[in-house]
């Protein structure tokens, strides 16, 4: 199975801009570990835009 390219580079983008990681620092995660960064990162992002 793989992985949807645009899905991918539509994490990567996300991690990278929320934590300023470079590419490699990315890539270099395993799947199931950058999908939950993902999942924390949005879940952070959603507690900020509510407590504002």
């Amino acid at each position: 199975m793989t992985y949807a390219t645009d899905r991918l580079h539509e994490e990567i983008a996300y991690v990278a801009y929320h934590f300023h990681w470079d590419l490699d620092e990315i890539l270099d995660l395993e799947h199931h570990d950058r999908r939950r960064y993902v999942e924390q990162i949005a879940s952070l992002v959603t507690r900020a835009g509510t407590e504002g």
